[in-house]
């Protein structure tokens, strides 16, 4: 079991109290349900009957605990999401919303941009993000002609809803060079039509002429979601997104993305005291050799900051639909998609990674690159047996039944979001066909005994566990339809468990967080009903009335 060794630096001094509520769901098998719970010093002392944990605090020698009632809600544990961008999250919050609630054609999305650039000084970049081209009337990207329409003096850039890319004006490919004889960079295409001539849009590592002379270039380590801003800037963007992980009940988060620009704005946020969730960071594995060299063998940090691991790719997105399908989208069958790096290279990777004790987690959608990660882990546990590195296959949309089955055999956990079938269900199906149905097969996990993990991938999907939660047991989408067989389903029990507990497991913190048990840290997301008392599809819409850190409200 891998165990994060803890320097915690969080004063013993929060006043006992006790807590109660109509319904209290602990996620902890042993004690399902409770009456109240005790904290202090941001622990969870004890659960039981008011009356029993006042004779409880009087025997530990603790001060009279003050009884706070709660009414008629529901506490949970505070959720985890452990697959995250937060400093991307917060960017986004500053950008244009050109996703589905606010444009659902091409025209709507240039007068949105046209709107911002009218409001914005200067040579300031233009920023949106947030359309999926099958979503649109047109059911295809817009062009860098569409997007001179917004501006021909400055950038224009318009990142799809997966964050794998998007597209550019023809100003920024002047900008930065970029022509029709430029060759696609490691990890990344500038999309061309059938004259050989630029279309606009670009994926992955392509994004680096987006990050400018001195950001951050990551190549063929991943998509660049690493676009700079001030450091002021930086840090209120984090700020931001903490609050919209508090406003869903996220006590804790997983960021899948870490540069040294993420940890560094971290670090900042920490030395100012304003780390009011818990952050687990995944280092990117462009910085796997410096990591190693200085000597990282597992988890460290403390309470609110921790390093989990290194965040590895194998292929891209299904939204975006650069996921690796070597015969081809239905959609179109000239896209195949990408793989980030050979197998060998891959394999080489995560068996370095694997040898001194690191947990990886790999991007993975397609099949493909599916079998690329099990068989590099099968690999390094072959040299160095080990299942206490509880690797991670992050999104794992289309696994097969057979390697679902060999997950569970290597302890490799899945980390799915379901609000990805939700925005994109339609999407998929139509780009991949009918087995694009299966997408997130949650219920072929839990019937395999494969941990099953929910999280949002914000800014994919805002942090919103219940509409996750709600996904997971209902496969409905945004515009009604359900996809797939009833047994890809997970009932509402797994579906919470998955975003509480599950989480934790993904992060290796089950020891610390993610159920209300004696020991643990008082985290807790305070919802205006129970879910049980809900209908399925009314889940997605129920209230996070607070939500509690260390025993702490932070948001009331």
């Amino acid at each position: 079991m891998r165990k994060l060794h803890t320097f915690d630096s969080v004063p013993d001094s929060y006043r006992p109290r006790i807590l109660r509520a109509r319904r209290i769901r602990t996620m902890d098998a042993q004690t399902p349900e409770t009456e109240a719970i005790l904290i202090a010093g941001g622990r969870i002392v004890a659960t039981g009957t008011v009356d029993a944990l006042g004779s409880a605090a009087s025997s530990l020698g603790l001060t009279k605990p003050e009884v706070e009632d709660l009414g008629d809600a529901t506490i949970l544990p505070g959720f985890v999401d452990p697959h995250t961008h937060p400093l991307m999250h917060g960017q986004m919050m500053m950008w244009v919303d050109c996703g589905p609630s606010k444009a659902r054609s091409i025209p709507e999305i240039v007068a949105l941009l046209k709107a911002r650039a009218a409001a914005t000084p200067g040579n300031t970049p233009v920023r949106g993000y947030g359309y999926e081209q099958s979503n649109l009337v047109e059911r295809r990207h817009p062009t860098r002609q569409e997007l001179d329409e917004v501006a021909t003096d400055r950038e224009v850039y318009l990142m799809n809803g997966s964050g794998h890319g998007g597209v550019v004006n023809s100003y920024t490919f002047a900008k930065y060079g970029v022509t029709r004889d430029t060759p696609n960079p490691p990890g990344g295409t500038y999309f061309r039509d059938d004259h050989g001539e630029l279309t606009g849009e670009l994926s992955d590592a392509a994004c680096n002429i987006l990050t400018g002379i001195d950001g951050v270039k990551i190549g063929n380590h991943g998509p660049n979601l690493h676009l700079g801003d001030s450091v002021a800037d930086h840090i209120h963007q984090l700020e931001l997104a903490q609050a919209s992980f508090v406003a869903g009940g996220v006590t804790t988060v997983g960021d899948c993305q870490v540069t040294r620009r993420e940890f560094d704005m971290y670090l900042r946020l920490a030395e100012a005291g304003g780390l009011g969730i818990r952050y687990s960071m995944y280092f990117l594995s462009h910085l796997l050799d410096e990591g190693l060299e200085i000597g990282m063998r597992g988890a460290f940090g403390n309470a609110f900051l921790s390093f989990a691991g290194f965040k590895f790719y194998a292929d891209g997105t299904l939204g975006g639909w650069t996921a690796y399908f070597p015969d081809g989208y239905n959609g179109d069958p000239c896209r195949t998609g990408m793989l980030y790096h050979e197998p060998a290279e891959y394999r080489e990777l995560i068996r370095r990674a694997h040898a001194v004790g690191l947990q990886t987690a790999t991007h993975a959608q397609s099949p493909t690159a599916i079998d690329m990660v099990l068989d590099a882990v099968a690999a390094a546990q072959a040299e160095t047996p080990t299942r206490d590195n509880r690797h991670r296959i992050e999104h794992c949309g289309l696994p097969t039944l057979e390697q679902i089955v060999r997950m569970r055999d290597l302890g490799v956990m899945p980390v799915n979001q379901t609000q990805h079938y939700y925005q994109w269900g339609e999407g998929v199906v139509r780009a991949l066909g009918d087995v694009g149905e299966r997408f997130n097969p949650l219920g072929e996990f839990a019937a395999a005994d494969v941990p099953v993990t929910l999280s949002s991938d914000a800014p994919v999907a805002d942090p919103r566990p219940m509409q996750a939660i709600e996904t997971a047991v209902t496969r409905r989408t945004s515009q009604g339809n359900v996809f797939g067989a009833e047994n890809l389903r997970i009932s509402l029990q797994e579906a919470l468990l998955a975003h509480t507990l599950g989480g934790a497991m993904a992060l290796g913190r089950e020891d610390e967080i993610g159920s209300i048990t004696p020991g643990k840290r008082a985290d807790f997301a305070v919802l205006d009903a129970d879910p049980f008392d809900i209908a399925e599809t009314e889940l997605g819409d129920m209230r996070v009335r607070e939500t509690w850190v260390d025993g702490r409200r932070v948001n009331a």
